[in-house]
């Protein structure tokens, strides 16, 4: 949706997605963006700067908020999806629904090395470089659930955020189908109506 341009939902609504990596976040996310319509920010465009390889350069945490912050404004209704614990405080009252995902850790995992797979291909057997980068992040993306590789990208660091939200909490947990999971958050935000 071009810039600026007013949604066709019947009222303004910020939503952000998120939990575990390979849980699901984008493709909700996008599949939102379809049927309500409203525009879609994966936080990775934000927290990544572009490189070759991809995934491999941090943007400063100042950086990535202020161009999140600027790109949102330009929107009235809008969804974030992706992680944004430790950005800003400030983000903790921007939103009117929060969607939180959770998957078990292993179909997670299996997710994960499916999309890596997929993303990399014959990389992964010939660039000793992409190979050590996967492990490094399926490894990074194991300890999740129990802590176990530390940062703020955690379920205890996640439970805590959720706790402190000032609008409504939807959690979204198991293997749900894209379809069930659009049904819930289509049917919270209804219950919620207008901003």
């Amino acid at each position: 949706m071009p810039a600026g341009r007013a949604s066709p939902f019947p009222y303004r609504m910020k939503l952000h997605l998120f939990g575990a990596s390979g849980t699901g976040v984008s493709t909700l996310g996008e599949a939102l963006a379809q049927v309500l319509p409203v525009p879609y920010f994966n936080t990775d465009d934000y927290f990544w700067e572009t490189s070759d390889p991809p995934f491999t350069r941090r943007r400063p945490p100042a950086v990535r908020a202020a161009r999140l912050a600027h790109d949102l404004a330009r929107q009235e209704s809008w969804i974030v999806g992706g992680s944004i614990v430790g950005w800003d405080e400030k983000w903790l009252a921007a939103f009117d629904l929060v969607v939180f995902l959770w998957l078990p850790p292993a179909l997670r995992l299996q997710r994960l090395r499916l999309r890596e797979h997929a993303r990399y291909g014959h990389l992964l057997l010939t660039d000793p470089g992409q190979a050590a980068r996967t492990q490094a992040f399926l490894d990074w993306a194991a300890g999740y659930d129990d802590s176990s590789t530390g940062g703020t990208r955690t379920l205890a660091t996640h439970t805590r955020w959720l706790a402190q939200f000032a609008c409504p909490v939807l959690e979204l947990r198991g293997d749900l189908p894209v379809a069930e999971r659009l049904a819930a958050v289509r049917a919270r935000l209804h219950q919620l109506g207008p901003a």
